[in-house]
């Protein structure tokens, strides 16, 4: 894994699935910037490296980016200090976010919600057996930015982190993988049912799953993550509904 593992943009950086292609890695970033890893105005690396991180050819690259810029995501500027910028949606990342959730059914969200917290689950059980004093105190760090956030893009870096660092913890190579293409394909979507009072909520269980963690205790680690997860997937769906019946 590259210099990006065990970060948050770890998410935004992963190899892609063997049949990675353009729409892959346009979808990946576009990813990232609705996950606000990747925020307004950031500079992407350049295509060389892109093509590099993302195991695929350059002129797939040129054609992600071609399709980022059509769904204005980003800009690319030519000459000296030049390159692909991103771009925020005038709405913001949740933007994003309410236009994937309307493709999806009650039940399509459910059965998300349901893979993503068994994943999750094996991912913290394994890293309460397995995580290093240096990974706990990774997670401790960013349980504490997760505290200290005063905004929803704050909360959304940190949480993704958090949930990285899991992964991370657990020494699993294909539970990360699970854990990247999970927090892309659900992640985003429940961020759509959080508030200012489900905050306190996550933090709780954040720190519960760290406890957990530290503690060596992996059933109970496994039961605060998939806990976690089915709690957001409740609220997402509370929140789609609420929506239709407008």
């Amino acid at each position: 894994m590259r210099h990006y593992y065990g970060h948050g943009t770890a998410v935004v950086f992963a190899p892609l699935e063997p049949l990675g292609r353009a729409e892959l890695v346009s979808r990946r970033l576009a990813d990232a910037i609705e996950l606000e890893l990747l925020t307004d105005g950031s500079q992407l690396p350049g295509e060389i490296e892109l093509a590099a991180t993302f195991g695929v050819a350059t002129v797939t690259i040129r054609e992600a980016l071609a399709d980022l810029r059509r769904m204005g995501l980003i800009h690319t500027r030519r000459g000296r200090g030049g390159g692909s910028f991103v771009t925020t949606p005038v709405g913001g990342p949740s933007d994003l976010s309410r236009r994937r959730l309307a493709a999806h059914s009650v039940m399509e969200l459910r059965d998300m919600g349901d893979l993503y917290a068994i994943a999750s689950g094996g991912a913290a059980a394994l890293a309460a057996a397995r995580a290093s004093d240096d990974d706990v105190r990774m997670l401790r760090a960013t349980r504490d930015e997760l505290a200290a956030a005063i905004d929803a893009g704050a909360w959304r870096r940190a949480d993704a982190r958090f949930r990285v660092l899991i992964a991370v913890a657990a020494q699993s190579p294909r539970l990360y993988r699970a854990e990247i293409d999970l927090q892309a394909e659900v992640g985003t979507l429940l961020w759509l049912g959080f508030d200012a009072c489900t905050h306190d909520e996550e933090l709780a269980c954040c720190t519960d799953i760290l406890d957990a963690v530290e503690a060596r205790r992996s059933d109970d680690a496994r039961r605060a993550a998939e806990r976690r997860v089915r709690d957001a997937t409740a609220r997402l769906i509370d929140h789609r509904l609420s929506k239709e019946d407008r």
